[in-house]
């Protein structure tokens, strides 16, 4: 049976130096690569070597690892082929349809290798000052303008019952909404961490009282940004 690389990818396009050297040797095992973005992937392997011979590899598009991929992806496996998946961007499986291929492959008693790599979740809570004993990543928040004030609501209550802090993130053209919500719904006391451009050279990691903040928020229209929220 093949065996799984889990390939991490920057954050951002500036961000190469944040990958290890070892990604390389990692692929050059690899005869199948399942990719969230075909494109951008190519894009990827061409500026981490250009000795990768990209046609040499077959390709599959994970979308949301609908039942005809998960289907090529075990086949792959039984002709013992090894995989690379790759995200979009950072680590596969984190916020990741790869997720679903790799419960696969545990299933099917295929041997998964993680690779490290840039973590967007991990660094901006690294960087946030909150507490990184207890957290929750919880995805995307409700669009729906008081689903969302309820949601955010029972996260703060929740951190403050149990010292955790709370991630979350936002489609990036709606970043300066979600901010606003965040300012209505929770206490000036809460402990509120921006954590933008991570790894690239304007990155930004802030982390402040909601009181202190004072609606003096940076310009994060269409950024890559974490959000971490934390009672206190």
């Amino acid at each position: 049976m093949g065996t799984v690389y889990l390939i991490p990818t920057f954050l951002a396009p500036d961000g190469m130096a944040a990958l290890p050297a070892y990604i390389i040797n990692a692929l050059q095992q690899c005869q199948v690569i399942f990719a969230e973005n075909e494109r951008s992937t190519r894009r990827y392997l061409k500026a981490l070597s250009k000795d990768f011979l990209i046609e040499d590899f077959e390709w599959f598009t994970i979308h949301k690892a609908e039942d005809e991929e998960v289907n090529n992806f075990l086949q792959c496996l039984k002709q013992d082929k090894n995989i690379a998946i790759i995200s979009e961007a950072g680590c596969p499986g984190i916020a990741d349809p790869g997720q679903i291929l790799v419960a696969k492959a545990q299933e099917a008693g295929a041997v998964v290798k993680p690779l490290v790599g840039p973590s967007s979740i991990l660094l901006a809570l690294m960087a946030s000052g909150l507490n990184g004993q207890n957290f929750e990543f919880v995805g995307y928040l409700p669009i729906d303008q008081n689903e969302r004030a309820t949601k955010l609501k029972m996260l703060e209550a929740d951190s403050r019952k149990n010292n955790s802090t709370k991630i979350f993130i936002e489609t990036p053209y709606r970043n300066m909404q979600l901010i606003q919500a965040v300012v209505q719904a929770c206490n000036p006391s809460a402990s509120f961490c921006i954590a933008a451009d991570l790894t690239s050279a304007d990155e930004y990691i802030v982390t402040k009282k909601l009181g202190q903040w004072k609606n003096n928020f940076p310009e994060l229209h269409k950024k890559p940004v974490i959000f971490l929220l934390h009672a206190g």
